[in-house]
C-alpha cells in the first residue's frame, strides 16, 4: 500500500475505533435521561422558590435548608430539623433524580413532585404553613408577582408555585457518574475491582430492588425480608410501619419505597430511620436483612467500590 493510502486509512480506523467504544452497554440498568426541555422563566422561579424562606410559616426554613445540592441533596443530619426547631419524624431523602422515582416520600404517600411539595409546605412538623398565607406573602412581593405574570398566566396561585418548584425539581439530574460512562460504552472508565463489584451487585441479588435507571425508587419493598429488623433495633416509633400508615393494609407494614442508589456514597445516613451511619453499615443491613445472607470480605468491598461509581455530576463538578 502507498503512504498516502496509510493516511487516509488511518483517521478512518480510529474513528471507527471511537465509535465502537461509545455503543452503550446492553446492561439491565440505564444511564440518566438528559434533563427534559421546560419553560426556563418557570424553571429559575422554581429555583428562586426552592431557596426561599418565607414558603415556611416563620420565614426560616426553605427546601433548601434541608436539601443541600452541595451535599447530596440532601442533609447530613439523622432527621432534619422542622420550623419549630424539632427533628422530624424520618430521615431526609435526597432531592437529586426525584423526578425519576415512581412515587416521593419514604412511604409514597404523594404521587408527584407536587403532592410532595404540598404535603412539606403545609406539614406541621417541617414547614407548617398554608398555601393561603404562602401565596398572600408572594403576591405581595413585586418582584415574585411580576415573575410569576410573566411565567403563568394566573400570577401566583398554589398551583404555579407547586409547577415552578417541581419545575426546577425536575433539572435536578446528576448525570455523568463514572458508572453511567460506562453504561454509555466507556468500559475503561472502571477498575477492575470496580467491575467486579457490579456483577457481584447482580449477582447477590442487589438488582432485584435497585432497579431502573434510578437503580431504586421505582418499587416497594419490606424492610426485613429475611429477618425481624425493628425487633432486632428496638424502639419502634410510627415511621417504620412505612406504607401501611398510608393503606392501613397489614400486607404493608415495614413496607418502603426502595431508594435510588445514585449518589449513596456522599448521602449518609442510610435508611428512613437514618441507623447506619456509613456506607459499609448499610451494606451489611441490606445483606442480613434483605438477602439472608453474609457475604465475603472481598465481595463487600467489591460492592461498596461499585456503589461509589454512581456519584454523578451537579454544577459540572462530582458531588
Amino acid at each position: 500500500m502507498s503512504l498516502s493510502f496509510h493516511r487516509l486509512l488511518l483517521p478512518l480506523l480510529l474513528g471507527f475505533c471511537l465509535h465502537a467504544a461509545a455503543v452503550p452497554l446492553n446492561e439491565p440498568l440505564k444511564p440518566l435521561p438528559a434533563v427534559p426541555g421546560q419553560d426556563p422563566r418557570r424553571v429559575e422561579l422554581g429555583r428562586q422558590l426552592f431557596n426561599e424562606p418565607r414558603l415556611s410559616v416563620n420565614n426560616t426554613l426553605s427546601c433548601a435548608s434541608c436539601h443541600h445540592l452541595e451535599q447530596g441533596g440532601a442533609d447530613n443530619k439523622a432527621f432534619s430539623i422542622g420550623f419549630a426547631g424539632l427533628p422530624v419524624a424520618i430521615n431526609t431523602p435526597s432531592v437529586f433524580n426525584a423526578s425519576l422515582n415512581f412515587l416521593q416520600f419514604w412511604n409514597g404517600r404523594a404521587d408527584t413532585l407536587e403532592a410532595q411539595i404540598h404535603e412539606v409546605v403545609t406539614s406541621p412538623s417541617e414547614m407548617g404553613s398554608n398555601w393561603q398565607h404562602v401565596v398572600k406573602v408572594l403576591t405581595a412581593d413585586p418582584v415574585y408577582r411580576a415573575s410569576f405574570a410573566d411565567a403563568y398566566p394566573d400570577g401566583v396561585t398554589m398551583n404555579t408555585v407547586q409547577n415552578a418548584l417541581a419545575s426546577y425539581e425536575r433539572t435536578l439530574i446528576t448525570a455523568n457518574s463514572r458508572f453511567d460512562q460506562y453504561l454509555q460504552g466507556d468500559t475503561a472508565i472502571l477498575t477492575r475491582e470496580e467491575k467486579y463489584g457490579y456483577q457481584r451487585f447482580k449477582d447477590y441479588g442487589c438488582i432485584a430492588c435497585h432497579q431502573g435507571v434510578n437503580i431504586g425508587g421505582n418499587m416497594f419493598q419490606k424492610f426485613g425480608v429475611m429477618g425481624d429488623y425493628f425487633k432486632e433495633r428496638g424502639n419502634p416509633t410510627d415511621s417504620d410501619l412505612g406504607r401501611y400508615l398510608v393503606t392501613r393494609d397489614e400486607e404493608d407494614r415495614n413496607v418502603f419505597k426502595v431508594p435510588s442508589l445514585r449518589n449513596v456514597a456522599v448521602t449518609a445516613p442510610y435508611f428512613h430511620d437514618a441507623s447506619a451511619g456509613t456506607l459499609e453499615e448499610a451494606v451489611d443491613v441490606m445483606f442480613k436483612f434483605q438477602l439472608g445472607r453474609i457475604p465475603s470480605t472481598e465481595d463487600k468491598t467489591l460492592i461498596i467500590k461499585f456503589l461509589k461509581t454512581l456519584t454523578g455530576e451537579w454544577g459540572g463538578k462530582p458531588l
